[in-house]
């Protein structure tokens, strides 16, 4: 059974924040950001405050994630399902890179954060894709913490275009099938410079991957919490790696 980690700064009894191993800090740390929608309806507001909202979530979790050692933060911004959504939401959706970073980029920069994106850039907006494309050209020499957007993402049309593309190189001549390995396959993907995530985090009580990548995840650690998203905080993220620490992680074999 998938363990939940439900929300702890609401647990009366909590004393203090764990302790964690500065020796077991995971590299790579995935964020399914979901649960906008529910706070706000909680609050009788617009879905669309509740996205406001969750950006101030982004800024935690990125100061927080890089306070920790992390070394690289995926957020799933944007699925290629989430098109399915009224278009006004979907319209409110792809102004929020471009007004998230028209805030907190500088900020970024100071703090020597490297802004990256995956997914499908061709059905993005033009001021969408100007925003991002902005923020990875201006941080590009930055080595610091990996701010990673996936932003129309979709994990099943990664691991097909990934197909395709082995497909015509064996057509090509350029590749034979038996080249192909799970490393090769892994470097193809749209992640493929980045390692896989040690630790997957997905808020609002959810327990699915809702099509978020689905080939790197296959032994990372999974938490899942009921906090909503826009009320996640530093001390969530420190309880999630915490949880992390706890575990062994064996790749299918014995420790």
């Amino acid at each position: 059974m998938i363990k939940r980690v439900r929300s702890w700064l609401n647990q009366e009894n909590s004393q203090q924040a764990p302790r964690l191993s500065p020796d077991n800090i995971p590299q790579h740390v995935a964020i399914i950001m979901d649960g906008n929608g529910r706070w706000a309806k909680k609050r009788g507001l617009p879905r669309i405050f509740g996205h406001q909202s969750g950006m101030k979530a982004v800024k935690r979790a990125t100061i927080a994630a890089d306070d920790l050692g992390i070394k690289i933060l995926t957020m799933y911004a944007f699925s290629t399902e989430n098109w399915k959504r009224p278009k006004d939401e979907v319209d409110f959706l792809m102004k929020l890179p471009q007004e998230f970073l028209a805030i907190e980029l500088e900020e970024l920069i100071e703090k020597n954060v490297r802004v990256t994106m995956m997914g499908h850039p061709e059905d993005l907006p033009s001021h969408t894709l100007e925003a991002m494309q902005e923020a990875v050209a201006r941080t590009a020499n930055n080595d610091g913490l990996v701010l990673n957007f996936a932003l129309n993402y979709g994990s099943r049309k990664e691991i097909t275009e990934c197909v395709k593309a082995l497909g015509r190189d064996i057509g090509e001549g350029t590749l034979r099938p038996e080249d192909i390995t799970e490393e090769l396959i892994g470097k193809r993907l749209l992640s493929g410079d980045l390692p896989d995530p040690d630790l997957l985090i997905r808020t609002s009580g959810e327990l699915r991957l809702s099509n978020f990548m689905l080939w790197q995840l296959a032994y990372s650690e999974l938490v899942f919490t009921d906090v909503l998203w826009p009320e996640f905080t530093s001390e969530h993220l420190v309880e999630a790696v915490a949880e992390y620490q706890h575990r062994t992680r064996r790749y299918g074999g014995l420790k």
